[in-house]
């Protein structure tokens, strides 16, 4: 796998982790569920999802970091598989995001960009 592929998994599986601990750990702190557009009235009904979605973002950084373990340790053809997965739903979710609320077009891009690059690529 192409060593850009395989730093801008590691970004992205990075960066997914820091999205989960602010969704799942975080999220209480005004400055963290503020980011995310959540008023403080509105925490308790919010943060339940807001948990489980951080946990959906950690195990596709898992997935994206798994992978390149894999490429780095054994099997490049099945690690890459793994890595084109999690990158492909990381740029999937972005995607997602944006079409929902143009508003959220920087935290698509936070969330896209890397996985984008690490599937631009893959194969290369």
């Amino acid at each position: 796998m192409n060593v850009v592929a395989q730093v801008a998994a590691l970004v992205a599986g990075l960066i997914h982790i820091m999205i989960f601990s602010m969704e799942s750990v975080l999220f209480g702190r005004p400055a963290v569920h503020a980011t995310f557009g959540v008023r403080a009235g509105d925490l308790a009904a919010v943060r339940p999802w807001a948990f489980n979605q951080g946990f959906y973002n950690l195990f596709l950084a898992l997935g994206a970091l798994g992978g390149l373990v894999v490429v780095w340790s054994s099997d490049d053809s099945a690690g890459r598989a793994v890595v084109v997965f999690a990158c492909a739903s990381m740029l999937a979710a972005a995607l997602v995001l944006l079409a929902s609320n143009l508003r959220m077009a920087r935290a698509a891009a936070i969330q896209g960009l890397a996985p984008l690059v690490a599937l631009a690529f893959a194969f290369a």
